[in-house]
């Protein structure tokens, strides 16, 4: 199943007698400037590779030189080592393992560490395992981190499946785990909650890390209190001072830049102002959407970035190499350019600009100007993770009528108001009429509905949300709902908002917009309702086609389908929808949809 490579304790004799020059290589690269992240220095040094691994890196490789060697002219180039993404979610690209890795490996990306915790809300501890088994199919590295928080509100929130500290020191035994995912249940870990402890007691008795998410702006008493529960990094720091506090306090402070994350500009000047000690800081990338990868890259993206704010090329490169192996236990498999690390780097003419001209893998040519040379196999995913969208009957526009209470003509709703370019709700209100007994929506006010589909029991929770901006008849469904992922479903007109719901739990599942009794695009994403095993190309042009489709319903909003996916993520303020009501996040209470009009 796997792309295997030899241990380097297994290794070690063949790496010997080739450095030895007893035996030959199976690769060598001269003539380069090789970036020398141990050090950072750029050396005229040569590099020979044998069973995936480097064998001799120095002045002079031609004693490693034998008649079946490969040997490939650097000309001047840089040799880098290939770069690591040091927190990520496969399926935010809405794309598999294998297709993740397909899309990426042009880009220059050979490591990466996932935390598949969209999945594992869907299909619980069997749905990570598939996410394990086909990341190591892959020809790259593809590190997993036990999720850490289904449900991420227990009590807000049904998922179709729980983890347990029972599962997670399971999982710790797999090959492919690393350590926990993101422990976003940071209040939890404050408060000193069982479960939540012994997930990170597991991973720590495993010796693997437990990654952090403090999505709070108290750096006080409520901070120290978490980082001494255990997690060794965060990715949630905006500003300069979290950063620097992260930092202070033992942790990597992780900046990230996805596709709707702009954090690293606001906090590398910790490093190029402040003079703080670069090796714990950690390029990443969170969330990238498959057009981002398609279009603008991955990690070169992000380490280009950090150059362009300023830091130095070098020290940009350490924080996606060997600052994230380090971080991960990993110094002495990948992350750098040394003898008995895995084979892994890139050729590029400009450290600032960083084209990436050639990728090697495991000593293997993976990709070369820009076009993949290998093969990324593709798991077997079962017909059960395939049909995951349970609506448990035919929904239709009844099911998304909401009654007024008795008597009223017109009553004061609670709406979910959408900000632009931010993951924060605003808790509006707004006086809505009443016709036949029914609420309506009105102007910039319609319907949200959170359909359950994880156990078919056909239930809907219906209220409403503002800021879209759509206008005529219209219905946008998404199983894609952070982070039960039920689906949600908006829209001005209940009969689209059936035929919308409905079409997903035939195709199962993915996004469909619907406009005057017409469906306008559709991304399908079968697998598990998040992904689809379909090239970045082809996901990509579907969600471009979608996100067209939005702004013909009247949306002007930037990143309007982020917004849209985000509706149910019950632990992000102000208010939210989940299968068990309206959330009220800033009291993380269950809230009535109407104003006591008593």
């Amino acid at each position: 199943m796997e792309h295997q490579i030899t241990s380097w304790a297994e290794a070690a004799p063949r790496l010997v007698a080739v450095a030895a020059g007893r035996e030959m290589a199976d690769l060598v690269i001269r003539g380069a400037a090789l970036v020398n992240v141990q050090t950072r220095e750029i050396l005229d040094w040569q590099v020979a590779v044998a069973a995936g691994r480097f064998a001799y890196v120095g002045p002079d490789a031609s004693h490693c030189i034998g008649p079946d060697t490969r040997v490939i002219e650097a000309a001047g180039r840089y040799l880098i080592p290939g770069l690591c993404d040091g927190h990520m979610h496969i399926e935010s690209g809405m794309l598999t393992p294998a297709e993740f890795a397909a899309a990426v490996i042009p880009h220059g990306t050979t490591t990466m560490f996932t935390d598949p915790h969209e999945i594992a809300n869907v299909l619980g501890l069997r749905g990570v395992r598939m996410m394990h088994d086909e990341a190591l199919m892959q020809p790259v590295n593809i590190y997993t981190q036990m999720p850490s928080c289904a449900p991420s509100a227990p009590g807000l929130e049904t998922t179709g499946y729980e983890i347990s500290a029972k599962d997670v020191a399971k999982a710790m035994a797999w090959p492919g785990i690393i350590g926990l995912g993101e422990m976003m249940n940071f209040p939890g870990v404050i408060n000193g909650d069982p479960q939540m402890l012994a997930e990170m007691a597991a991973t720590m008795q495993a010796g693997k890390t437990v990654g952090g998410h403090y999505a709070s702006p108290d750096k006080g008493v409520a901070f120290s209190a978490y980082v001494a529960g255990g997690a060794a990094d965060d990715h949630e720091g905006t500003a300069e001072a979290d950063a620097i506090a992260r930092a202070r306090n033992g942790m990597r402070s992780m900046m990230r830049l996805g596709s709707a994350w702009y954090d690293v500009e606001s906090q590398i000047t910790a490093v190029t102002q402040k003079g703080l000690d670069p090796r714990n800081f950690i390029l990443c990338t969170d969330d990238c959407h498959s057009g981002t990868l398609v279009n603008d890259g991955h990690m070169n993206r992000v380490v280009r970035h950090a150059i362009a704010c300023g830091c130095d090329p070098v020290i940009a490169l350490q924080m996606a190499t060997i600052n994230t192996a380090t971080h991960f236990g990993l110094e002495r498999e990948l992350g750098s350019i040394a003898p008995g690390r895995r084979a892994d780097m890139i050729l590029t003419s400009d450290l600032v600009t960083l084209p990436i001209e050639e990728v090697i893998a495991r000593g293997v040519t993976v990709a070369k100007d820009g076009k993949l040379c290998v093969t990324c196999p593709h798991y077997d995913w079962p017909a059960d993770a395939r049909g995951t969208v349970h609506l448990g009957k035919a929904l239709a526009a009844a099911d998304f009528e909401i009654a007024a209470p008795d008597g009223k003509n017109s009553v004061k709703a609670k709406v979910i108001g959408v900000v632009e370019n931010q993951a924060p709700t605003e808790a509006l209100t707004a006086e809505l009429p009443v016709v036949d007994g029914l609420v309506q929506g009105q102007g910039d006010v319609y319907q949200i509905a959170l359909v359950e589909r994880h156990r078919g029991t056909g239930a809907v929770t219906n209220g409403f949300v503002s800021g879209f901006g759509y206008t005529g008849k219209m219905a946008m469904a998404s199983t894609v709902a952070h982070d039960s992922h039920h689906m949600i479903v908006v829209g001005t007109d209940r009969d689209m908002l059936a035929a919308a719901a409905n079409r997903l739990g035939e195709v199962g599942g993915g996004v469909s917009v619907w406009k005057d009794g017409q469906e306008i695009a559709l991304v399908e994403l079968p697998i598990a309702g998040l992904m689809s095993d379909s090239p970045a190309a082809e996901v990509a042009a579907s969600a471009d086609r979608m996100v067209a489709a939005m702004a013909e319903c009247g949306c002007r909003l930037n990143n309007a389908y982020m917004q849209h996916s985000l509706l149910a993520l019950v632990v992000i303020p102000s208010l939210r929808i989940s299968d068990l009501g309206l959330v009220d996040v800033d009291k993380f209470e269950i809230t009535d949809l109407f104003e006591d009009n008593a």
